[in-house]
C-alpha cells in the first residue's frame, strides 16, 4: 500500500476526530473535502471532482462512497476497508446512494454532521445530498471540523513541510541563473517546477504565479509568456510539495537597475514581514498578525497598496487552491499555537507606478519565535 504515514499516525487522527465528534454529539460525519480524506485515511485521488463522500461513524467505523475509477485508488493508498461504489449512469443521483448507505449503517434518525465547505461537494451536488437528507436524520454543519484539526501538525507532518521548504527552496535556486536580461518566464517556470520534482516532490494544489513587467502586479496565474528586459522585475509566488504538504514562497526578483520606488516597496515589505514574525507567537492571533503587517505598511504610507490578508495555514491541499484555514486578516481570533505551518506574504502593489513588490515564506511555529523553513534569507535580489 502507498501509504504515506505509519498506521499509528493514522489512528492517531482518527481519535481525535471521534473526540470531537463526541463533544458535538454526532453519530457520523460526511466528509467530502479530499483534505480530509487524505488526513484521515491516506485516500489520494483527484477523484473528487466528482460526488464521493467518506462516512465516519462515531465508533470509527469508516465507509467510502466512490465511483469504480477510484476503486483501486482507495485500496492502494488509503487504510480504508469497506468501499461502496455508486453507479456511472444517465440520470444518476449518488445522494441517493448516499441515502441508501446511511440507511444501511443504521444511520436512520441519526445527528449526521456534514462537511459543507468543500470544493469536494459543488452546491449541486450540496443540494441533492440536502434532498435526500433533510427527512432522514438532524443534519448539522461540519465544516471546519476536520480542518482545524489539520491546522496542528505532528511531527511526521512537520517532517513533510520542512521537506517541501527545501523543494521550494531548490526551485528557486533552479530559477536565479534565468532571470536576466532576455530570460524566458517558460523556462524559468519549468527549471522551478522541474526541480521539485527532481527533488521527488509533487503537483502543487495550485499554479505557481510568475509574471514581469506589468504582470509582475498580479496576484494569481494567467496564460501567456514574455521575456525580461534590461530593468525589469518579476514577481514569483510557488510552492515546493512533498506528500502534497506545501511550502510557499514569494518574491519579486528585479533585474537591472533597482528604482528608487523598488527600494521603498522593499523596505517597507521586509520591516512588515520581520513584525509579522514577531507577532506570529502563541499569545497573539491570526488577527494580530494580520495587525502588525497593517501598521507597518501604514506607517510607510501604503496602506492603499497592500492586501487585506498577508497569509495563511498551510499543509496537505489538493486542487484548485494550497491555500488553508485560517488566514491572517483583520479581526481572526484563531490563537497562534505551536506546530501550525504558516505561510506569511508581504504584497505590495502600486499601480500609479506599476510597482511590485513582494516578500514571503513559509514558518513553523513554535512556543516562542517561529521558525522560518526556508534556507534562503530576506535580501532583495537582483540579477
Amino acid at each position: 500500500m502507498a501509504l504515506h504515514f505509519e498506521r499509528s499516525e493514522f489512528d492517531a487522527r482518527r481519535d481525535r476526530l471521534l473526540i470531537e465528534m463526541a463533544e458535538k454529539k454526532l453519530d457520523a460525519v460526511l466528509l467530502f473535502a479530499q483534505e480530509s480524506m487524505y488526513w484521515l485515511t491516506g485516500y489520494d485521488t483527484f477523484g473528487f471532482c466528482f460526488f464521493q463522500c467518506l462516512v465516519v461513524r462515531a465508533d470509527g467505523s469508516m465507509v467510502l462512497l466512490t465511483r469504480s475509477a477510484d476503486l483501486r485508488q482507495a485500496r492502494h493508498t488509503s487504510t480504508i476497508e469497506n468501499i461502496v461504489l455508486w453507479t456511472d449512469r444517465d440520470g444518476a443521483n449518488p445522494a441517493i446512494d448516499l441515502r441508501n448507505l446511511l440507511n444501511d449503517l443504521d444511520l436512520l434518525g441519526a445527528r449526521i454532521g456534514v462537511e459543507y465547505d468543500t470544493h469536494g461537494l459543488t452546491a449541486y451536488n450540496g443540494r441533492r445530498v440536502d434532498e435526500q437528507l433533510q427527512t432522514f436524520g438532524q443534519i448539522a454543519d461540519a465544516s471546519g471540523i476536520v480542518g482545524r484539526l489539520r491546522l496542528f501538525k505532528s511531527p511526521a507532518e512537520v517532517a513533510r513541510a520542512e521537506k517541501a521548504a527545501s523543494l521550494a527552496d531548490d526551485a528557486l535556486d533552479a530559477a536565479l541563473p534565468l532571470i536576466k536580461q532576455g530570460g524566458d518566464e517558460a523556462l524559468i517556470l519549468a527549471a522551478m517546477q522541474g526541480a521539485i520534482f527532481a527533488g521527488g516532490g509533487d503537483y502543487p494544489a495550485n499554479e505557481f504565479i510568475i509574471g514581469s513587467g506589468a504582470d509582475a502586479l498580479l496576484c494569481r496565474y494567467k496564460a501567456g509568456r514574455r521575456k525580461l528586459t534590461k530593468n525589469d522585475q518579476l514577481t514569483l509566488e510557488w510552492a515546493g510539495v512533498f506528500h502534497h504538504y506545501h511550502a510557499a514562497m514569494m518574491r519579486t526578483v528585479l533585474t537591472g537597475k533597482v528604482s528608487k520606488r523598488h527600494q521603498e516597496l522593499f523596505d517597507a515589505s521586509r520591516a512588515a514581514l520581520l513584525a509579522v514574525e514577531k507577532a506570529m507567537t502563541p499569545g497573539n492571533t491570526f488577527g494580530d498578525v494580520f495587525d502588525a503587517h497593517a501598521r507597518t505598511l501604514e506607517a510607510h504610507n501604503l496602506t492603499k497598496h497592500r492586501l487585506n490578508a498577508c497569509g495563511y495555514s498551510l499543509g496537505a491541499r489538493f486542487t484548485p487552491s494550497w491555500m488553508d484555514m485560517p488566514m491572517f486578516y483583520q479581526g481572526n481570533p484563531e490563537p497562534i499555537a505551536p506546530n501550525m505551518t504558516l505561510f506569511a506574504h508581504m504584497i505590495i502593489m502600486d499601480s500609479e507606478t506599476e510597482t511590485a513588490m513582494t516578500l514571503g515564506r513559509t514558518y513553523l511555529t513554535t512556543e516562542s519565535a517561529p521558525k522560518p523553513l526556508s534556507r534562503h534569507d530576506l535580501d532583495l535580489i537582483v540579477q
